[in-house]
């Protein structure tokens, strides 16, 4: 009996879109939760390891900007953002947030077309690895694009003082190191098996 031709476009979409939805939760929240009056704050979670931050800017969001209440969501102030691409690489302006924002739009376009081949469709490991890739780059675009860079909030720093993260950015990293195990330790994924004309599908 031949192989069912399995296809896997669902996982990829409920990974993007759930991974979306938990960044963008998170970061709302915890803007929120640690806004203070637009002072921003810290909170530890594993002493002298791991805390959450948010650091707000002293500009208010003006009150005729369209989507203002996407933006004032977790405070009436400006969050303090990212320009630069994954843990801050690209420095701090708003070319970096264009050059990246481009990026973003350009990754999401070919991961979304790369999924259309039937033989990535039918690959578990690779689908996976694209919806985690495509959430976090959809998450990071959100912020660029309503914010003008990305909300980041996690910040580890023991043994590493490791640049302040977010939910997208351990996406990314999770969909791209999954890629690279693909790469190494997995081939091409199997064509389907066509059922030979006149053949029974079980044998008696």
């Amino acid at each position: 009996m031949a192989a069912p031709d399995r296809r896997y476009r669902w996982l990829f979409w409920t990974l993007a879109l759930v991974g979306f939805s938990v960044d963008q939760a998170s970061k709302y929240s915890i803007f929120a939760w640690l806004y203070n009056g637009g002072r921003g704050g810290d909170h530890v979670v594993i002493p002298g390891a791991f805390n959450l931050v948010a650091r707000y800017r002293p500009e208010l969001i003006p009150e005729d900007l369209p989507a203002r209440f996407l933006r004032s969501f977790s405070g009436e102030h400006w969050p303090y953002v990212n320009h630069g691409a994954l843990f801050g690489i690209g420095g701090q302006t708003g070319v970096g947030n264009l050059l990246f924002t481009t990026v973003s739009v350009t990754a999401a376009l070919g991961i979304i077309l790369w999924t259309l081949r039937s033989t990535a469709a039918r690959d578990l490991y690779l689908c996976s690895a694209l919806g985690l890739i495509l959430a976090g780059a959809m998450g990071n675009l959100y912020d660029r694009l309503l914010f003008g860079g990305v909300r980041d909030f996690m910040y580890w720093y023991r043994y590493i003082d490791w640049p302040v993260f977010n939910v997208a950015d351990v996406c990314l990293v999770s969909g791209a190191s999954l890629l690279v195990l693909e790469a190494l330790f997995r081939g091409d994924a199997p064509e389907p098996q066509p059922v030979a004309a006149g053949a029974t599908a079980e044998r008696v």
